[in-house]
């Protein structure tokens, strides 16, 4: 039996690779990515590289084995992603494989950011494939990718109100996806993955400003607005109107949710707020 990893030169796909190491040997790992070139430092360390394309399904062939136990991390691809995933799960069960785990969006969401991950979800089910859906919250790493230049700035700014997020830490997901993969019983379950607590983008702003030691304000703006801002910081205007209606969802409550299937799967508590912040500044 191997552990397959699609998307495995990712930033969630290689922390999950990491985790697989930690626990199995390498001639156990497999990775289905792009470009083999990306993974040489796998290959290096005795992990099996296949090369696959999406948008290529014969490349799929021989990607997966009869009892392969699959991680199938979503595609960066908004708006391509169903095709591409329903090759995937179609060449899963053309070859059998004993476990597909999907990282999909929480149940609760209605924003159009989770409508692919939705017909993935009844793909897979169709499918008979025994599967594992890794409902991912949000990351809390989204909010901190330049947390430096948030602080310098002074402002977190956003349409989502007082809308709260239970994010977690990427190392939580990636920490959960391996759990399942290696450990019994997850057959055709449904994992609603969060953070243990729900944060506001006030107390974003507050946990910045603390740490950083600079006055950083939470600045709550129209949808219109905010749209603007992030097309003026370079956004595509496509993935700007994303971002925008992922906040009216936050405003909502569809991110706030805290089941703790996270925490369980993982054995440990979530990465809280603070840490991920001090982690991102440096402190």
């Amino acid at each position: 039996m191997m552990y397959v990893v699609t998307g495995a030169t990712g930033q969630l796909g290689r922390l999950v690779v990491e985790g697989l190491l930690a626990e199995v040997p390498a001639s156990e790992v497999a990775v289905a990515v792009r470009s083999a070139g990306k993974a040489a430092d796998l290959a290096d360390r005795g992990v099996t590289v296949r090369v696959v394309d999406y948008d290529r399904p014969e490349t799929l062939a021989d990607a997966f084995a009869a009892g392969d136990r699959v991680l199938l991390i979503s595609g960066s691809e908004v708006g391509r992603r169903i095709p591409q995933h329903r090759a995937v799960v179609d060449a899963a069960r053309a070859a059998g494989v004993a476990l597909l785990a999907y990282t999909s969006a929480p149940g609760a969401a209605t924003f159009r950011l989770a409508d692919e991950h939705k017909e993935t979800e009844t793909a897979i089910r169709e499918s008979g494939v025994p599967f594992a859906l890794l409902r991912n919250g949000w990351y809390t790493e989204n909010y901190l990718g330049d947390a430096a230049g948030t602080a310098a700035r002074g402002a977190v700014i956003g349409s989502a109100g007082q809308g709260r997020v239970a994010s977690a830490a990427r190392r939580d997901y990636a920490d959960a996806a391996v759990a399942v993969l290696l450990g019994e019983g997850h057959e055709n379950r449904v994992y609603e993955l969060s953070g243990d607590a729900a944060w506001s983008l006030a107390e974003l702003a507050a946990e910045l400003a603390e740490v950083s030691g600079k006055p950083v304000e939470h600045r709550d703006v129209a949808p219109a607005e905010h749209r603007e801002v992030l097309v003026g910081a370079g956004l595509p205007e496509g993935f700007a109107e994303i971002l925008v209606d992922v906040d009216a969802g936050i405003a909502r409550g569809e991110l706030a949710g805290t089941p703790g299937d996270l925490a369980r799967l993982i054995g440990r508590p979530t990465t809280p707020l603070a840490e991920s912040v001090r982690a991102a500044l440096g402190a």
